[in-house]
């Protein structure tokens, strides 16, 4: 940092403006009458990013290119960009992270600190923040920044024509669909990408714990669930605006992912004749999807016993879609399986961008019939 910008950054740091941009300037010129205007532009930019924003990161933040933003003990910044990690040249000092993380989550009523060292939020971009601070992060504070894609994809970033036929033809027949994968395998991105196939007369009703989906419909209404504020009250989970989102009319609800007892919610929604929903969670594989999303609903069974449980999900879930990553970091599809009964519980589909013949391919017909999922 050089002279000015120390003198720059130690007049406004602590003075908010409604126009620190044009104080800076006026300060600047005060203080180096001689400088081009362009070093003062640039000067200038430097402490703005500093007052108002995320400081050295908002360069980075500004690459359409790069998805995540990821502080390290407080110093090191790395970023993923094109599916691939990548360290770059900027350093922080722990005391300028701890600065941004505060700068982020006060606005909100949040607060990170020894004794509440774990903090989610989301930035007014929409870009979802993940924080750790001591003593749970031992080397420092780290902080995440997971951004949204600044183009639409279609699905045929993600599969062959025969497999988007496929995709399209699921969401057009109603099935409730899951998509599973890893973190950053593209989950989030591939339901925003099938709930845009939903027919525009539609009424969908989406929820998130951060409120990342961009659908393109005319019908949206947007939940999104809130944490508790500094003294520990007010939160309202993806649980509760699942009930709410029931007295709301929906012909779809899409909800973000399913971590925790609103799988329980979520599948009896869908067994009450709200077909065509959509959803993510975490898992390697469509069967232990299907096993996170009976474990997660077990959370909220209170009592029910897990046969009972497992043929809720059964009869909930139609399709789980495997999202993941290729040695190049492209995300794509990896298998399409249809839930059904019996000892293995899924027929494939699709094998990545292959559609299987024979028995399994023959079995899409049943999604265009309508179901009785009482029976």
């Amino acid at each position: 940092m050089s002279d000015l910008e120390r003198q720059l950054h130690a007049r406004f740091l602590d003075e908010p403006d409604s126009d620190v941009i044009g104080q800076l300037r006026r300060h600047a010129r005060l203080l180096a009458p001689l400088l081009p205007d362009g070093a003062i532009e640039a000067a200038v930019g430097r402490v703005a990013a500093k007052v108002e924003g995320l400081g050295a990161l908002e360069p980075l933040l500004a690459e359409p290119d790069i998805t995540d933003v990821m502080v390290t003990a407080g110093r090191v910044v790395w970023v993923e960009r094109g599916g691939r990690l990548e360290r770059t040249s900027v350093v922080l000092d722990p005391a300028e992270t701890s600065r941004l993380i505060e700068r982020i989550v006060a606005p909100l009523g949040l607060r990170v600190d020894r004794s509440s060292p774990v903090v989610d939020a989301r930035l007014a971009d929409g870009a979802r923040v993940h924080a750790i601070v001591p003593p749970l992060a031992v080397d420092g504070p780290c902080l995440t920044i997971r951004r949204f894609a600044t183009k639409p994809f279609s699905l045929d970033a993600f599969a062959s024509g025969e497999v988007v036929e496929l995709l399209q033809q699921l969401v057009n027949e109603r099935a409730n669909v899951v998509v599973s994968g890893a973190t950053g395998a593209g989950k989030t991105t591939l339901l925003n990408t099938l709930a845009g196939v939903i027919d525009r007369g539609e009424r969908i009703i989406t929820i998130e714990d951060a409120a990342e989906l961009r659908l393109s419909a005319p019908h949206v209404v947007r939940l999104e669930a809130r944490p508790a504020n500094a003294d520990g009250t007010g939160a309202v989970t993806i649980r509760d605006l699942v009930r709410a989102a029931l007295r709301m009319r929906p012909d779809r609800i899409v909800v973000g992912e399913v971590r925790g007892a609103e799988a329980l919610d979520m599948v009896q929604a869908l067994n009450t004749g709200h077909d065509g929903s959509l959803s993510t969670c975490h898992a390697n594989s469509p069967a232990d999807a299907l096993r996170r999303i009976e474990t997660m609903a077990l959370f909220g069974a209170l009592g029910l016993p897990l046969a009972a449980v497992r043929e809720q999900v059964r009869a909930a879930v139609d399709v789980v879609i495997q999202v993941g990553r290729r040695p190049g970091g492209e995300r794509r599809i990896i298998d399409v399986s249809e839930v059904v009964a019996g000892p293995r519980r899924v027929h494939r589909l699709a094998d990545g961008d292959r559609i299987l013949d024979g028995p399994e391919r023959g079995r899409l017909a049943d999604l265009a019939t309508p179901r009785n999922r009482a029976s």
